[in-house]
């Protein structure tokens, strides 16, 4: 009997030094089963890296026109400058990662006798900026404010390249797209073509994270009828689109004014052609004649390149608090490259600053 306990007793020790020889030995096949070669898998992970979506070129984009410009009539006429104006910040891809979209429709008024109504000492307000006081939202069929229908039509373009937002289908440049239909009843062509010209200026840049858009609006060169000379609407509308990076400092800037004007004959009507394409300084080019006039020989588009580059690497407050005599930088950075007065184009760029997104 004792031979068998023994054996029993034996058995069972057997069994359990067994069992925990097995169970010291689970410990040497745990890292083969936890995630050691994670860091093996992480290349498929690591597409976020080469920054997809990120904005590598900023554009801005101007269709100006004077078509509503009115005779005199009644006792009065009418200048009126409509410019149509995208900022955009595009990826590697061409699609669209940040996008605003304003107008800027100036009006400027005379009498019966073709003299000044308007107070040429107030800056024009552009749509964005007028909100709800512009006043669409009464006569809308959805019950939308302008502000609201092209927050709605920005949107809807994030994530698409400028070819998918041409190829929107539209009737009367109203969008028939089901997306769009309960949210943007305004027509779009206008703004369609001022993001192509945007997407085709556009200028490359480095460490972007959003997009602003500034407009300064002026109608303080517009003259009265004097005698021989007529009666001229002079609407200078001011833009700055510049991308910045995510601590504030300007990854690239872009500048342009559309400096347009609405002639008038002696009789009051419109002499202008109200059909001609209206270009602005950029677009003018060398046409522009400033580089005759010019103490630096350089035209308009030269300086504000170089106005432009200045800023890259430098925050907003640091481009506008720069010292001026006159209007015109006396920083020796600049002294040889812009003799242009800059306080419009950095009122705009500090607009730009705070709507940037």
């Amino acid at each position: 009997m004792k031979k068998i306990f023994a054996l029993v007793l034996s058995s069972v020790l057997a069994l359990s030094v067994f069992a925990g020889c097995a169970k010291t030995e689970e410990p040497a096949e745990t890292p083969a089963e936890t995630p050691v070669e994670t860091p093996a898998e992480e290349p498929g992970e690591e597409e976020p890296a080469e920054e997809a979506g990120a904005i590598v070129k900023v554009g801005l984009g101007i269709k100006t026109s004077i078509g509503k410009s009115k005779d005199l009539t009644d006792g009065a006429a009418t200048g009126q400058v409509d410019s149509v104006i995208v900022a955009a910040g595009f990826d590697k891809d061409g699609k669209i990662v940040s996008v605003t979209i304003d107008t800027a429709q100036d009006k400027v008024g005379f009498d019966g006798e073709m003299k000044l109504t308007s107070d040429t000492a107030v800056e024009g307000k552009s749509k964005l900026e007028l909100g709800d006081a512009y006043g669409m939202k009464g006569a809308s069929g959805i019950g939308k404010e302008w502000n609201e229908q092209i927050e709605a039509f920005g949107a809807w373009m994030i994530g698409k390249t400028v070819e998918e937002v041409k190829a929107l289908e539209l009737v009367d440049d109203v969008t028939t797209n089901e997306e769009l239909t309960s949210s943007v009843t305004i027509k779009l062509g206008g703004y369609i073509s001022a993001l192509e010209e945007a997407y085709a200026n556009a200028v490359e840049v480095e460490g972007a994270e959003k997009v602003g858009l500034g407009i300064v609006t002026s109608i303080a060169k517009s003259k009265s009828m004097e005698g021989e000379t007529m009666a001229v609407a002079q609407v200078d509308t001011t833009v700055v689109a510049t991308a910045l990076k995510a601590d504030g400092v300007i990854a690239g800037t872009v500048i342009d004014v559309a400096q347009t004007k609405v002639e008038f004959d002696k009789d009051g009507k419109v002499a202008s052609d109200k059909a001609a394409e209206v270009k602005s300084k950029a677009e003018l080019g060398d046409a522009y004649g400033m580089k005759g006039a010019s103490g630096i020989g350089k035209e308009w588009f030269e300086q504000a390149l170089s106005l432009s580059e200045y800023m890259v690497g430098k925050t907003v407050a640091d481009v506008t608090g720069m010292e001026l005599a006159e209007n015109v930088p006396t920083s020796e950075d600049l002294t040889s490259s812009v003799t242009i007065k800059v306080n419009g184009y950095l009122a705009a760029l500090d607009k730009a600053g705070k709507n940037a997104r």
